[in-house]
């Protein structure tokens, strides 16, 4: 086996090949991957949407021969926006997919898209072209996330991480982001005072040894998204997250991000 795809809702992206490794990511449905190795039942691979590696249980993965592989990348592709879906499969069985979900060989008129054989018609809320207007749609997306629990590795409605809330957010917006925080702090240009951010912009914080650990969507008003015990709001400013319950700062200030043109 050399390529696959997700054709389940969720696939966790394991450290290593075990049921007991700690998950590092997630495989949102029809997202397609190169396989490199084989053991044990277990695959390791690398997504080919973000470059993350990991192993993925064997009995999870819908195989790809090399020449629909080949057709997958270099077909369009739609981004469901609903935060949960259900769609028919040859008219027959329903499939759950979650915001995020990739929709692989889009075909806009007819509204379906296809892995190996298997044709889906998407009846739900979708993005083919990067909205009008991006900020706007990014804060809509983000709120709709609002309580959804924190999971380590998470990047899913039923538990996210803070990397994994923006890096699902802007890809329903059309926008490519990488995986981790550390990654994604290199992203954009940085600006210095939280009076110049713009809806959808990024903040990153750093610990007391400066590693970034932290990162948030940036709203209105002094307020911020992010993804800490659960999707939450709280406020913002050049010193940091201000725990709106605790009433006191959770994370510090390193830089924010504009990443939107």
């Amino acid at each position: 086996m050399n390529y696959g795809i997700s054709g389940l809702s969720i696939i966790p992206l394991r450290k290593d090949p075990s049921e007991r490794s700690e998950m590092t990511s997630q495989l949102l449905f029809g997202e397609h991957f190169e396989v490199h190795e084989q053991f044990m039942g277990w695959c390791r691979i690398t997504s080919a949407y973000d470059g993350y590696q990991g192993w993925v249980d064997q009995k999870m993965i819908t195989e790809l021969t090399d020449r629909i592989y080949q057709k997958i990348v270099g077909a369009p592709f739609a981004v469901c926006t609903d935060i949960f879906n259900l769609i028919p499969l040859n008219g027959e069985q329903n499939m759950m997919i979650v915001a995020g979900s990739t929709l692989p060989c889009w075909r806009p008129y007819k509204k379906e898209f296809s892995i190996n054989r298997d044709v889906y018609q998407m009846t739900g809320n979708y993005m083919y072209h990067q909205p009008a207007d991006v900020r706007k749609f990014i804060i809509q997306q983000a709120l709709m996330y609002f309580n959804v629990p924190y999971l380590w590795g998470g990047r899913s409605p039923f538990g996210v991480d803070c990397s994994g809330l923006v890096q699902v957010i802007y890809k329903q917006a059309g926008i490519k982001i990488p995986r981790d925080t550390s990654q994604q702090v290199h992203a954009g240009t940085a600006f210095s005072f939280v009076e110049e951010a713009q809806p959808g912009d990024l903040a990153f914080f750093d610990d007391e040894e400066g590693n970034i650990i932290h990162v948030g969507i940036i709203w209105e008003k002094n307020k911020i998204i992010h993804a800490s015990g659960k999707v939450r709001i709280d406020n913002v400013d050049q010193f940091g997250i201000f725990n709106i319950e605790t009433k006191r700062y959770s994370h510090k200030m390193r830089v924010m991000k504009r990443i939107i043109g």
